[in-house]
């Protein structure tokens, strides 16, 4: 028996709930700036919440503080919009106390990875059943283009006038070494390709860390262009599927191999290298995860998009659950009356 297992076996053997996209927009306004990112976000995490088939009284959205963290508002499920950094940790506790919900966490670069980080590391290492969407922007939105944990060196904003030399974070370095058992990246501007990342992170079973290319067009316009432009796109970024070679390039004539570990770009068409030569993806490799993440430091290589690494292992809600049951066997059920009065105890008059 297990409490966790059970609630999922529970809703797996309800009917379908049909649902449209239109079901999850709630009646609040969105008060994002024109031509945000975050629109076309929104939009595809209500066009795949139908697909799952889950009734929307089993769904949480918890966010932090940020222009991300507005979500939970414009999603018509149940929601909390918390504090600054604790999303992953009101989060967790709703997991714990109701493993039969799925919970989602809407965080950006700067609520997640500045002060929220230390929560966010520990989500991802205990692997608690969360689905975590970071926007990146490399800014902070919200308060007006201060620089964040994932601004470049040197980027000049209202807090560095003379250049940022803080060492930017690597999100999927940063999720991969806390060990998140599903880690991926999407661009807001590839709306088919947002849908297929965030339903794979929705099946997983275990803490799903997705970054997003978000496009702050107000404080930060343009700082992901190159890889989600038309004009450029393809021969900056590689699309990584499992199974498949790492093949890019406007006319699909460039490709990846490794050199020990180093990745390396070579040409389809000078007859120095075939698509056999070229790096498989294997969504379970760990070393590779680690490889394709340590690409995005690297200007001279295109930067890895899709699902990175996806591996199943003990999650923390049914370990915790376990324990309880174990318990309970063992010493019956507890009684909350007799633990507060057992002891010495007294009365103050």
């Amino acid at each position: 028996m297990n409490l966790v297992e059970d609630a999922l076996k529970a809703i797996a053997e309800q009917p379908p709930v049909k649902y449209s996209a239109k079901d999850f927009q709630s009646d609040q306004d969105v008060r994002w700036c024109p031509g945000c990112g975050d629109y076309s976000i929104l939009a595809q995490v209500q066009r795949v919440m139908p697909e799952l088939g889950i009734p929307r009284h089993k769904m949480v959205f918890v966010s932090g503080i940020g222009c991300s963290s507005r979500f939970p508002y414009y999603m018509n499920t149940y929601g909390f919009h918390s504090i600054h950094g604790r999303a992953p940790a009101i989060a967790t506790g709703v997991k714990i106390a109701r493993p039969d919900l799925m919970v989602w966490v809407a965080t950006g670069d700067g609520d997640g990875l500045s002060i929220g980080g230390n929560h966010l590391i520990h989500a991802c290492r205990r692997n608690i059943d969360l689905n975590i969407l970071l926007f990146n922007n490399q800014i902070y939105g919200l308060t007006k283009g201060q620089y964040s944990p994932t601004s470049e060196f040197g980027k000049v904003t209202k807090s560095t006038p003379y250049g940022s030399v803080d060492h930017p974070f690597n999100p999927l370095l940063v999720s991969l070494g806390a060990e998140a058992s599903f880690v991926a990246r999407t661009l807001d501007r590839d709306p088919k390709h947002m849908q297929f990342v965030i339903k794979r992170a929705a099946e997983h079973r275990g803490t799903s860390f997705v970054e997003i290319y978000q496009n702050c067009n107000v404080f930060n316009d343009g700082a992901f262009f190159t890889y989600t432009e038309k004009e450029s796109k393809d021969d900056h970024v590689v699309f990584i599927e499992h199974g498949k070679p790492m093949v890019f390039g406007k006319n699909k004539d460039k490709g990846l191999k490794l050199d020990g570990f180093t990745p390396k770009v070579v040409s389809l068409t000078d007859g120095t290298a075939s698509v056999n030569d070229l790096i498989v993806h294997n969504e379970k490799d760990t070393m590779l995860s680690f490889i394709l993440a340590r690409m995005s430091s690297l200007p001279e290589l295109p930067r890895p998009v899709g699902v990175v690494y996806a591996v199943d292992r003990p999650r923390y809600e049914v370990e915790v659950s376990n324990q309880i049951l174990s318990a309970i066997q063992k010493k019956g059920e507890g009684n909350l009356e007799k633990l507060l009065n057992h002891g010495e105890t007294w009365t103050i008059q």
